[in-house]
């Protein structure tokens, strides 16, 4: 009986060698696995610092904020002279989370949160959409009545790359000439705060640093966070982002007079506010738009006091009612970009893409930005009248580059 246990002694402890032999024969490289991260539709971690981003709905937007708009931050979109492109950002931001099945919050003093609901653009649903597609690029044909005029080993070179797009596709793209379907829109569930309905502009109220309007609103966003549960007190059926986009702050509308007076009263009411939207944002599953008519703040002061209340400020220029409109340089654009600020998030320094000289434009579906660059200076194609105007505007965009150009001369590199 002895005899029989030691060999199953032996077999027992060759168990663990041999164990431990295959251990090392195999590799130290394991799949990872990413079951530890929030699934959320509509979300994916950022390359850049690891936080949880969402698509703005405007894709080149997305790539020139550095991939997308991180959840718990604030953007800030300078309003265009006529407020005809801010409110079209607005209405993307929205159809974006319509589709990722986003919950929403609307708040506006002037249009209805329903009207504008009805407003949004229509998704193109198709994966091989894309915004190229429409614009019909096609190859350099030399005997083409419009093909470039120079050296023949020069006409087949590609032309210049000038949309901005990352490697990956995120978000999706919209059909503004279209209005989204109405059983669409009705999945979405939406909090609207309209300010006439309210609040009445003039009632009494507690002194305070925020007029009334803006207490009302900052009320409403937090008790929608706190019902939904976007903030952790109650448990959600599924996980989910709060989408607020909040339309034209600072005007007269709301009760603010930073746009009529270079010493408001209110001077600290708009700021105040951002300040504990901001304080919202962070402490919850939820990401905000926000639109101020910064051409019309009088003192400069307090606009810079808002612009850094904000995580990410950008500002349109749009040539509407301009001589910009007339000059040959911007005849392919509708207006400039101006990226005031970006998040630092995470990290010391955040690697951004390329921001100068940006433009966008209204094609006739949809809404790009692109690289602004200096078209070619061709006898043929350019008048004498229109090149002082072509040099006086190369002067403005490449002051930097070598000697800048000046009256009839042309840019010397």
């Amino acid at each position: 009986m002895s005899k029989m246990a030691a060999p199953s002694n032996s077999m027992s402890s060759s168990g663990p060698e041999q164990k431990a032999r295959l251990a090392c024969n195999t590799t130290s490289f394991q799949k990872k696995s990413r079951s530890n991260f929030i699934s959320i539709p509509g979300t994916r971690p950022s390359v850049q610092n690891g936080q949880l981003i969402v698509s703005t709905g405007v894709t080149s937007l997305d790539y020139v904020i550095g991939g997308g708009l991180a959840v718990g931050t604030l953007l800030l979109i300078e309003e265009d002279k006529y407020d005809s492109y801010s409110r079209m950002l607005v209405k993307y931001f929205l159809a974006e989370g319509v589709v990722c099945g986003h919950s929403l919050f609307i708040g506006s003093a002037r249009d209805h949160p329903d009207e504008i609901l009805q407003e949004l653009p229509a998704p193109i649903l198709d994966d091989i959409a894309s915004p190229r597609s429409e614009e019909g690029q096609g190859t350099c044909d030399p005997e083409a009545p419009d093909s470039m005029k120079i050296a023949w080993r020069y006409q087949n070179l590609p032309k210049v790359q000038t949309a901005l797009a990352s490697s990956s596709r995120f978000g999706h793209y919209y059909d503004v000439s279209k209005t989204m379907d109405p059983e669409m829109r009705q999945t979405a569930k939406c909090t609207s705060f309209f300010l006439p309905q309210e609040v009445a502009l003039g009632s009494a109220a507690e002194p305070s640093q925020m007029i009334e309007g803006y207490r009302a609103l900052l009320l409403s966003i937090q008790g929608a966070i706190r019902s939904q549960g976007f903030d952790g007190s109650t448990p959600q059926k599924s996980r989910n982002v709060l989408r607020i986009g909040l339309r034209s702050l600072g005007s007269a509308l709301w009760g603010d007079d930073v746009c009529c007076s270079e010493s408001p009263a209110h001077a600290a009411a708009l700021a105040t506010f951002l300040y504990g939207l901001r304080a919202l944002l962070r402490c919850s599953l939820s990401v905000a738009m926000v639109t101020v008519p910064a051409h019309l703040v009088q003192n400069r002061a307090i606009m810079d006091r808002v612009t850094r209340l904000c995580d990410t400020a950008v500002a349109l220029e749009s040539f509407r009612g301009l001589e910009r409109e007339a000059n040959p340089l911007y005849k392919d654009y509708h207006g400039l970009l101006h990226v005031k600020q970006t998040p630092h998030l995470n990290c010391l320094v955040c690697e951004v893409p390329d921001q100068k000289d940006l433009a966008f434009k209204l094609k006739r579906k949809q809404f790009t930005i692109e690289r602004l660059h200096l078209p070619p200076d061709l006898s043929d194609t350019v008048s004498r009248s229109s090149k002082p105007d072509l040099a006086e505007s190369a002067k403005l965009l490449s002051s930097g580059c070598g000697t800048t150009a000046t009256g009839k001369k042309h840019l010397d590199f």
